[in-house]
């Protein structure tokens, strides 16, 4: 139905397809509550799981990942890591990055003596 004939009807006192829409939203929201929403996502999820599969939602996930790439550009990926950064920085605090430096400090020791051991075992 075109637009204008749309804006008769509401304007006769009619609901617009809209209006009617959200109408209907709104009572089976109030009558089923908000389990009834999470039960039924819960379902379309399995049934859309079955219909892709695994390869599926791989693809999926490439498309949707090159179409945010598109999106952001290399500035909002940059605002990104900024984000994340000030939201890892502010939840580990100043020990949380010592432990993490000291972890990391071992992590690189044991390569080095693993790279040393491979070698000596070499010659």
């Amino acid at each position: 139905m075109p637009e204008n004939e749309k804006r008769d009807q509401a304007d006769e006192g009619q609901m617009t397809v809209q209006e009617a829409g959200r109408k209907g939203g709104q009572t089976t929201s109030e009558k089923y509550g908000p389990e009834f929403y999470q039960e039924i996502g819960q379902k379309g999820g399995e049934a859309r799981k079955e219909e892709l599969g695994h390869e599926g939602y791989v693809e999926l996930g490439q498309k949707g990942g090159e179409a945010r790439k598109e999106e952001l550009g290399h500035e909002g990926y940059v605002e990104l890591g900024r984000m994340g950064g000030e939201a890892r920085k502010e939840e580990l605090g100043h020990e949380g990055y010592v432990e993490l430096g000291h972890k990391g400090g071992q992590r690189v020791k044991e390569l080095i003596e693993e790279g040393k051991k491979a070698e000596q075992e070499n010659k």
